[in-house]
């Protein structure tokens, strides 16, 4: 499992940078922060479209964060508890 947090001040590259990550199976915990819960080949191509689009637009104030955390350590409490629903794409 892996979660990514940013903090991008532009409104335009902020919307773009979420729907990039929701469209590549992130999902969306808080305004900022996404889980992601794929293989590292999927988590390598995220951080391939973060170097390649959007690392270059970024001012000096925004950031982007990844961690990667075991599954057996994270506590999740309130909404986020319905996060761990099976869902099957067809």
């Amino acid at each position: 499992m892996y979660i990514i947090s940013y903090d991008i001040s532009d409104d335009k590259l902020r919307t773009k940078f979420a729907k990039m990550l929701t469209k590549n199976g992130a999902i969306r915990l808080q305004y900022s922060v996404y889980e992601v819960n794929h293989s590292k080949r999927v988590l390598d191509n995220l951080i391939l479209k973060i170097e390649g689009s959007f690392m270059k637009k970024f001012s000096e104030a925004d950031s982007v964060v990844v961690f990667s955390v075991s599954p057996d350590e994270v506590h999740k409490y309130g909404n986020a508890i319905h996060r761990d629903c099976d869902v099957v794409f067809l």
